[in-house]
């Protein structure tokens, strides 16, 4: 459920998407992502991410800290109310062109012009360094130019230790939770008639009993945690439920109310 710039193989994908009304920022969207990542081809790798927003900088990312596992914490409390209830849905600077920096073992290079990167990719070190095909820079340019493009670098050795990336923005669509999970292995643009095999999602606004409760660490740093919910649902896209190609969306009315049949694969257009 991602793009990446050569072959590999994703397991185990967990993508979060909440929003949240933060004391100093306002009304924002936080992202989560993780998975277990394992290069097939030679030198080093990126996973690219298309995020629904124009305000991105490094101050945006999150660091995970001490709680590397709250993703799967998330997880763990959709699956014990599925389990015990039936019909719960299982779920800085001046800017610059490209801003470059490192995030836990990544080196990101975020863009909102993506054509933009690979004039920036001297910046990433060499064991990080992966080759980008144009072809696939021009199709986020194409189909996403409201968004901006987060490029990923890492090599096999990181990927072992990489804790959930992080982050949270100024959404475009405040009351459209959106999480991006086109699909690609292959280090090319995206088959957008492929059909792909699997979300969590929450709000602040819910109430007291809606979705499943999260227990977080006791030593969860306090700035992390503003930005985290109380309760999450989700849906697992499982072997016989393959959708199109593309991201998972739901409104926030629908989220509240708890429709997540309405949880939907949203597909790219070309601008």
């Amino acid at each position: 459920m991602c793009i990446s710039t050569g072959e590999a193989a994703f397991s185990g994908t967990i993508v979060y998407c909440g929003r949240q009304h933060h004391r100093v920022h306002g009304l924002v969207h936080v992202l989560g992502y993780q998975n277990t990542a394992v290069n097939l081809a030679d030198g080093p790798h990126a996973m690219l991410l298309h995020l629904p927003t124009g305000q991105l900088t490094p101050r945006h990312f999150l660091s995970a800290g001490r709680a590397g596992g709250i993703l799967h914490r998330m997880v763990a409390a959709v699956e014990h109310v599925a389990a015990t209830a039936d019909g719960i849905a299982w779920m800085s600077a001046e800017p610059q062109p490209v801003q470059v920096f490192d995030h836990d073992v990544y080196t990101v290079l975020l863009a909102d012009d993506p054509t933009a990167i690979p004039a920036a990719l001297w910046q990433v070190p060499p064991h990080r360094r992966p080759d980008l095909d144009p072809d696939l820079l021009h199709f986020y340019a194409d189909h996403f130019p409201d968004h901006t493009i987060a490029v990923c670098c890492f090599n096999n050795a990181d990927a072992q230790r990489a804790k959930p990336l992080l982050l949270w923005y100024p959404p475009l669509d405040p009351d459209r939770l959106t999480v991006p999970a086109l699909d690609s292995h292959t280090g090319k643009a995206p088959d957008l008639d492929a059909t792909v095999p699997v979300v969590l999602f929450s709000t602040d606004e819910a109430p007291s009993d809606w979705g499943a409760p999260v227990v977080y660490p006791g030593d969860m740093r306090h700035r992390l945690r503003a930005y985290l919910p109380t309760a999450v649902v989700g849906r697992h896209y499982g072997r016989g439920q393959t959708l199109p190609n593309g991201d998972f969306t739901i409104s926030h009315r629908d989220l509240l109310t708890g429709d997540f049949d309405r949880i939907e694969r949203l597909q790219p257009t070309r601008s």
